[in-house]
């Protein structure tokens, strides 16, 4: 672990950002290799722009040295730092809900929390990724078929994808998880009235009946590089969505999208679950093409 204990580097956080006549608002995103994350430059624009003092904080528990063991010391040392919440991703979005005092339907449905709010004395957990991917593939794919799918990965983000898929329309979804309990039990929460389909340990080798494939692993990922599905495998009218955004598009998108296929990249997903986060942590509407601006803007800046 890194020398400096959670409860004294987080309470240097605060301290350092403290205004005198503005209303303060300081939020950590807690997870590993997130350097690339473009969550702080969203929420401090659009806090800005609603006339708060603003900091978002990157806890990377890579680049501090921390123990997943210490998971619980820093949603408790934000606490009691005066955060006003925090962020949650990979890989502690089911880990975190141990520390939590009380959770919100949707996120107790999930079994998962990506959005963690301080307040009256209680550590709530949300999960702002169902509505963040189902309001990005509206826009992106619109009414692509979704009669069967295929979605890789069962942890934290998968949950929250599995859920949006249903909610979406989806009635047919194969999950494959390297654990196959955690798979299973992610179906069972979905409810057969609502869903019917397998849990799989590995990937089907025949991908020619599914209207489309999720990534909802961090395989892709800068920390992750790699293909989680062997996009060869992958016809043009098929569609493919990834959860991942950094790098701003995975392999498995670009090798999708040079066969043709409709894609989604987890960009859109990144943006609009910042939106009900920001909102949730301020109690403020939050204004969707200003943030949509803000990370598009930094992603073209990048190259």
């Amino acid at each position: 672990m890194s020398a400096q204990e959670p409860s004294s580097y987080l309470s240097g956080l605060r301290a350092q950002h403290l205004h005198p006549t503005a209303e303060n608002v300081t939020i950590g995103l807690v997870g590993r290799g997130i350097a690339g994350s473009l969550s702080p430059l969203m929420h401090e624009q659009e806090g800005a722009r609603l006339g708060l003092a603003y900091k978002y904080h990157l806890i990377d528990f890579d680049q501090l040295g921390y123990s997943d063991s210490v998971l619980g010391d820093v949603v408790q040392a934000a606490h009691a730092s005066g955060f006003s919440g925090l962020n949650v991703t990979y890989p502690f979005k089911q880990a975190v809900l141990s520390f939590l005092d009380e959770l919100s339907p949707e996120a107790s449905s999930i079994g998962a929390v990506n959005t963690v709010v301080f307040g009256s004395g209680l550590k709530k957990g949300f999960n702002t990724d169902v509505w963040g991917f189902a309001e990005s593939f509206r826009r992106s794919l619109g009414d692509v078929r979704k009669d069967r799918v295929l979605q890789i990965g069962a942890g934290g983000a998968g949950a929250a994808v599995a859920h949006a898929l249903v909610a979406l329309g989806a009635r047919n979804l194969d999950i494959v998880d390297k654990d196959l309990a955690r798979a299973e039990s992610l179906l069972s929460r979905l409810g057969l009235d609502q869903v019917s389909g397998r849990a799989l340990h590995e990937n089907p080798a025949d991908l020619s009946g599914y209207s489309g494939v999720v990534n909802a692993t961090p395989v892709g990922m800068t920390k992750f590089p790699g293909v989680p599905v062997e996009p060869d495998g992958i016809a043009p009218d098929q569609w493919v969505a990834d959860v991942v955004y950094f790098p701003r598009e995975t392999a498995l998108v670009q090798k999708a999208r040079s066969r043709g296929s409709a894609v989604l990249s987890g960009g859109g997903m990144a943006i609009f679950q910042a939106v009900r986060a920001l909102e949730l942590f301020t109690g403020r509407a939050a204004d969707v093409k200003a943030m949509t601006k803000t990370f598009e803007e930094a992603v073209a800046s990048s190259g």
